[in-house]
C-alpha cells in the first residue's frame, strides 16, 4: 500500500515562549496556555493523542496512556513568522531574519513600486489590517491610491477596495511588488488584502493572496516531487513555497474549508505528502487578541478529528504541528510570538513515545522524507526510528 503523510499546521498554535524570546519581545507568551483558560476550550482527541504529555503542557490534566508520539520543538531560524516557520519545517533554516519595516518602507521601494503601478500610496507604516481600511478606506476610494502597510512580520501588504481595484489587478500589483522586493528588501510575503463595503463598514474579503519569496534552496517538497511522489498543498502552503515542489494544490476560504478539503483527500489514493495550513487561528484570532475565538477554533479542529482519524489507512502517519506562536492573551502585542511548537504523531505503527524537547522544526521534514524513502540533503535529523515500528 502507498505510504501517506498528513502534515497539518495549526498556524500560530505555539506552546510556550522559547529561551531566546527576550530577543523578540515575547517573554511570557504562551498561546496554548492562554486559550486553555477560555470557556470555549474543549479538547478530547488532541489530549487523547498526548498533547498534555508534552514538555511544558502540564496544565491540561494527566494522561497515562497517550495514543500518539509527542515532541516540543524549538526553532533554529532567526524569525517567528509563517514563511520562516514553514521553510524550516521543510528543511531550510533561515540564519538571518527576513527584513521588517517598523518605520515603513524606504523611498527607493515606494518610488519604484508607484512608478510601475501608476498609483499613489497611502499609510506606509505598521498597522492593523482591519483598522487600516477603516482609517484610509475613504481616501483610497476617493483617490485610487493604494493602501500600503506592514506589521512586525516581514510583509508588504496592499489593501484595495474591489470596486476600485479589481482583484486580478491587485494581484498584478502584488506580482510587481514581489519583483521589486528582492535582495536587501526581500520580504517574506507580499499580501493582497482586498476589501468591500462602504464608509464606516469596510470588511476584508476571502480573496487574500500571498506572494512569497522563493525558498533559497531545495525543500522537502522539491525532493518529494523530484522523486515522483505526490506533494499536495492545502491552504497557504502553495503560496508560502511560491509553488515550488508542489504537484497538486487547493486554496481554502478558512479553517472549516481546509478541514473539509483534507477530509476529501483522505479518501483519495496518493503516495506522498498532504501538507495543510489552517490559517484562521493566526489571522482571525491570534492577531486580534481573541482568546475565545481561538479556543473555539481549536475545539472545532479537535471535533473534526472524530471524522478524520477513522479514515487513516494502515500505512498513514498524521503529524499535527504549528509554525510559530501568536498568543491572543498576550495583550501587549498583536504580533507573532517566539514560541516552541507542538508535534503530535499518530498512526497504526506509531509508538506512543515522548520525544521531549528537540531543536529544529526541520526534523519534521527530515522524518517525512525518511518515512517515504526519499534521499535528501535538507537540514535536520530524522526521528523515525524512535517512533515507528512498521
Amino acid at each position: 500500500m502507498d505510504k501517506r503523510v498528513f502534515l497539518i499546521v495549526l498556524d500560530s498554535c505555539g506552546v510556550g515562549f522559547m529561551p531566546d524570546a527576550a530577543d523578540f519581545g515575547d517573554v511570557g507568551a504562551n498561546t496554548m496556555r492562554s486559550i486553555s483558560r477560555s470557556a470555549e476550550f474543549h479538547l478530547k482527541n488532541l489530549l487523547h493523542l498526548g498533547l498534555n504529555t508534552m514538555d511544558g503542557v502540564d496544565y491540561l490534566g494527566h494522561n497515562d496512556s497517550p495514543a500518539g508520539a509527542v515532541a516540543r520543538i524549538a526553532e533554529l531560524s532567526r524569525g517567528k513568522d509563517t514563511t520562516v516557520g514553514h521553510w524550516e519545517i521543510a528543511g531550510v533554516i533561515s540564519e538571518r531574519a527576513l527584513p521588517t519595516y517598523p518605520d515603513g518602507f524606504p523611498s527607493e521601494v515606494l518610488d519604484a513600486f508607484s512608478a510601475r503601478v501608476g498609483r499613489g500610496i497611502l499609510c506606509n507604516k505598521p498597522y492593523s489590517g482591519t483598522r487600516v481600511i477603516m482609517d484610509y478606506g475613504d481616501e483610497h476610494v476617493r483617490s485610487g491610491k493604494l493602501i500600503l502597510y506592514t506589521s512586525a512580520d516581514s510583509v508588504f501588504q496592499i489593501a484595495a477596495h474591489e470596486d476600485v481595484v479589481p482583484v486580478e489587478q491587485l494581484y498584478t500589483y502584488c506580482r510587481i511588488a514581489r519583483e521589486i522586493l528582492q535582495g536587501e528588501h526581500g520580504v517574506g510575503r507580499v499580501i493582497a488584502r482586498p476589501f468591500i463595503g462602504s464608509s464606516g463598514s469596510y470588511t476584508r474579503t476571502s480573496n487574500r493572496h500571498d506572494f512569497s519569496l522563493e525558498p533559497p534552496r531545495r525543500t522537502m517538497l522539491d525532493y518529494l516531487k523530484d522523486s515522483g511522489l505526490d506533494s499536495i498543498a492545502v491552504g497557504k502552503i502553495y503560496d508560502i513555497f511560491a509553488g515550488h515542489g508542489i504537484t497538486d494544490h487547493t486554496f481554502t476560504s478558512g479553517n472549516t474549508d481546509g478541514m473539509e478539503q483534507t477530509l476529501a483527500l483522505a479518501d483519495r489514493s496518493f503516495h506522498g505528502l498532504c501538507f495543510v495550513n489552517l490559517v484562521d487561528f493566526d489571522m482571525l484570532y491570534g492577531h486580534r487578541n481573541n482568546v475565545d475565538g481561538y479556543a473555539a477554533a481549536l475545539s472545532e479542529f479537535d471535533r473534526w478529528l472524530d471524522r478524520f482519524l477513522p479514515k487513516l489507512r494502515d500505512d498513514d502517519i498524521l503529524m499535527i504541528t504549528a509554525d510559530h506562536g501568536c498568543d491572543p492573551g498576550y495583550t501587549c502585542s498583536t504580533d507573532h510570538s517566539r514560541e516552541y511548537i507542538p508535534l503530535l504523531l499518530y498512526g497504526k505503527h506509531i509508538n506512543p513515545v515522548n520525544l521531549g524537547t528537540m531543536t529544529g522544526f526541520c526534523n519534521i521534514g527530515k522524518t517525512v522524507l525518511d518515512y517515504l524513502g526519499v534521499d535528501n540533503d535538507i537540514a535536520g535529523e530524522s526521528f523515525l526510528g524512535e517512533i515507528y515500528d512498521g
